[in-house]
């Protein structure tokens, strides 16, 4: 089984996008579909973000 998070600042809402360690992305509202992506492009990402 998958295990997928959402952000804290989502609280109970289903309006946010998931993460799941190794696996990808997701749309809380479609969790049957996910968009791949590898740990180095996540990382990248995130560095991104932060910069």
């Amino acid at each position: 089984m998958s295990v997928w998070r959402k952000s804290s600042y989502s609280a109970n809402s289903n309006d946010c996008v998931e993460v799941g360690r190794r696996i990808g992305i997701r749309d809380s509202k479609a969790p049957s579909a996910h968009l791949p992506v590898s740990s180095s492009a996540w990382s990248a990402f995130l560095r991104s973000l932060k910069a």
